[in-house]
């Protein structure tokens, strides 16, 4: 029930967003004027730099499978992988891809179902590092530049927030992981079961710190590389704006489109873009939004070929598809298992 809330409130803002983007004639206008004066080479550019990021990331997800003892062909872990991306677009929440490939991949390493699932989840966990140490070296050089005017700052400031809950987050487990607390903490306390499957994920990936490492390495290529596909939308768009200043925005718009308001970030991404970019870079609010929009379609480009990729592929012991809403159940059902034992 309280995902069905999350889903209908998402869409609801959502098309609030998207009435808010398209509603005045005159910006309607002046998007349109955009699209019709764009380099279109920089586009391309875009979906190289896009295509780049999936690159690296199917990179650091085969290092951290190879280090769970699982050996998939390089074919089989990119279409995994692929698979996951189209499905962490178009499903709510941002992470059903990830139940989708963890089941695959499963279907797979049968044997291996614990690794699989610390492989998927510390997936996200280095990302998340990654893009932490990011979003505080961009935002630590250029704090001043970012909150010169009112318009900016509030935005800014939340991202702080939710910056220092990530650290306080990570650091956490770090902590409750290397002294071995885990044992400590009550049965009942709310995500002790995600705290164990974190703590199995940092002993396993410290032991392999060179794997580790490298993977970290493959996160900042792909975080750097989504920046770098949205700054050449801008250019397509003709918008005159400084690589280093554009970067500086990018954890802010990243780390707000991010959070569960919109469906995929749709409206709220176009929404802080218009706002750092016309304050801090003189970028007209239409070429902002168009910047947002183009981006996610170039995004949505990239990660369409992982629904194809899903209908044709057939792991190990698989008949057919398998539905959502039983993958879903299969998983937690699983998942919950896997803790159990890992206690």
């Amino acid at each position: 029930m309280k995902k069905t809330l999350l889903t209908i409130l998402q869409l609801l803002v959502t098309s609030a967003l998207l009435y808010w983007v398209f509603h005045d004639p005159a910006v309607r206008a002046a998007m349109a004027l955009a699209i019709r004066d764009a380099d279109y080479r920089w586009i391309g550019a875009a979906i190289l730099a896009y295509i780049i990021v999936e690159l690296a990331a199917v990179v650091r997800w085969q290092i951290l499978l190879k280090v769970q003892g699982i050996n998939l062909s390089n074919a089989r872990v990119a279409g995994l992988f692929i698979i996951g991306m189209f499905y962490n677009q178009f499903l709510p929440g941002g992470t059903g891809g990830d139940i989708v490939k963890t089941y695959l991949l499963w279907k797979e390493t049968p044997t291996k179902k614990p690794g699989a699932l610390l492989a998927v989840l510390f997936d996200r966990m280095i990302g998340l590092i990654a893009l932490i140490i990011i979003t505080g070296v961009l935002i630590f050089l250029r704090y001043r530049w970012l909150t010169s005017t009112p318009a900016t700052s509030p935005y800014v400031w939340l991202v702080l927030a939710v910056f220092g809950a990530s650290v306080l987050f990570v650091t956490t487990t770090f902590i409750v992981s290397g002294f071995n607390l885990l044992h400590k903490l009550p049965d009942r306390i709310p995500g002790r079961e995600k705290l164990l499957e974190i703590a199995a994920a940092y002993h396993l990936y410290a032991r392999h710190w060179r794997a580790t490492i490298a993977a970290f390495g493959a996160s900042l290529v792909a975080h750097l590389g989504t920046f770098a596909t949205f700054l050449c939308v801008a250019y397509a768009f003709r918008a005159n704006v400084a690589v280093v200043d554009f970067f500086a925005i990018m954890p802010v718009e990243r780390t707000i489109s991010s959070l569960p308001i919109s469906f995929a970030g749709v409206g709220t991404r176009e929404f802080i873009l218009q706002v750092m970019l016309f304050n801090l870079c003189a970028v007209p609010p239409a070429v902002a939004r168009m910047i947002g929009l183009t981006g996610f379609l170039v995004i949505l480009i990239c990660c369409l070929p992982g629904g194809i990729v899903y209908f044709l592929y057939r792991p190990s012991g698989a008949i057919g598809h398998v539905k959502m809403r039983e993958m879903q159940k299969e998983f937690a059902t699983l998942e919950h298992e896997i803790s159990e034992q890992e206690e």
